[in-house]
């Protein structure tokens, strides 16, 4: 008699059916909590594919005149994630430094550093554009200070986790020969682990191109702002076009930086 192998162990095989029900019966609470019907989505269904053929396909050009304003605006993007991410990561670093225990002056205060980053990037930069909106009005001015914001924390708990990630035999030998904090950081926090932070910049980077569309939809500046008038005004076909030419500046983004993540982290 031939014995069968199971191609998956019955303990994980159990598991995986435990888990697959535990979904199934999640999914229907929060169905009946939000009033969701996947019936009523199915019904629907010819509708928003004759939305999409009719209105949005296929794409058409904006009228020669406005072509430059809107290739200038995916500039202003371009332009506003770069400058936001950068600004943020030099605040990020000096303020990291007092967020991980390990090198901190005053490690009793790295906790609550830490805290108030995880505070910070907990709230996303569309409703810090919102908040924004308010006082600052229309303009790159929003979408810059709330793409700040976000990266600011982001990058802070990213750096600390970086420097804790790293061997500390150099900073305690310098701090046992009496270096100051300064040096400490100069001579063994910048060396070890300056890779590490260029590719967590590079990361931030890809997220606030993609960031920065959406803020500007909501009065934040650049090709969200352009896109949403479009939409406002019912031109859906020249909407997409500059859906398409978002889509393709952040694919081409995504490599630069990832390509240049893996040559940092070689």
């Amino acid at each position: 008699m031939i014995k069968r192998i199971p191609l998956i162990a019955r303990d994980l095989k159990r598991l995986y059916t435990v888990l697959l029900a535990v979904l199934l019966v999640l999914f229907a609470v929060c169905s009946l909590l939000t009033n969701f019907n996947l019936m009523t989505l199915f019904a629907n269904g010819d509708a928003f594919w004759e939305f999409i053929t009719e209105d949005f396909l296929p794409p058409a050009l904006p009228k020669a005149s406005r072509i430059p304003g809107v290739l200038s605006s995916v500039l202003v993007t371009l332009a506003l994630a770069m400058s936001a991410t950068a600004i943020a990561a030099v605040f990020a670093f000096f303020v990291s430094l007092f967020g991980s225990e390990q090198v901190s002056p005053f490690p009793r205060f790295a906790k609550v550093v830490r805290g108030f980053a995880t505070f910070l990037r907990n709230i996303p930069a569309l409703v810090w554009a919102f908040i924004l909106f308010s006082s600052l009005g229309i303009g790159t001015g929003v979408g810059f200070v709330a793409l700040c914001i976000t990266s600011f924390a982001f990058m802070v708990r990213a750096f600390v986790e970086t420097m804790e990630d790293v061997s500390q035999d150099c900073v305690e030998s310098l701090q046992a020969v009496g270096a100051s904090f300064p040096q400490r950081v100069s001579q063994a926090i910048l060396p070890s682990c300056l890779s590490g932070f260029l590719s967590w910049f590079l990361y931030c980077v890809e997220v606030n191109i993609r960031a920065s569309t959406i803020v500007g939809m909501v009065g934040g500046g650049g090709v969200g702002l352009t896109l949403f008038s479009y939409i406002k005004s019912f031109q859906y076909d020249i909407a997409l076009s500059i859906i398409l030419l978002v889509a393709v500046m952040v694919i081409v983004v995504d490599r630069i930086t990832s390509r240049l993540r893996k040559e940092i982290l070689k």
